[in-house]
């Protein structure tokens, strides 16, 4: 009788934990697919920007339109990127082209005085 009990509560004790685990897992998985969402929202918000960016600075670098080329390129296939892999590789082609564009704005005091231009650089 004491050695049934006994099993009984060991049985219990494992299922228990069991369950424990098996809902953490589940927080977890939960956790982690609404931080992706969020970190989607925000590259959305950032490539609905970038065209902003690049009719503001287009008067202003009329002599660089390959730079503009490559950040609308960028901009392009991240928004077409379809896994989570696809548009970690496609924030990074976003991202370096912005700092191409960021650098070379830097030789345009005019548009580096532009309020416009730079609210868009500090949310983007």
């Amino acid at each position: 009788m004491l050695a049934g009990l006994l099993t009984f509560l060991i049985v219990a004790g494992v299922l228990v934990y069991v369950v424990i685990i098996y809902n953490e897992l589940v927080r977890l998985r939960n956790d982690n697919d609404r931080a992706w969402a969020n970190i989607d929202v925000l590259l959305k918000q950032r490539h609905d920007e970038i065209p902003n960016l690049v009719e503001t600075v287009k008067g202003y670098l009329q002599h660089e339109q390959q730079t503009l080329l490559a950040v609308t390129q960028a901009r392009a296939a991240s928004m077409n990127a379809a896994t989570i892999g696809q548009k970690a590789q496609a924030d990074l082609l976003v991202t370096g082209a912005l700092r191409g564009l960021f650098a070379v704005a830097e030789n345009y005091p005019q548009l580096r005085a532009n309020e416009n231009f730079l609210k868009l650089q500090n949310r983007i």
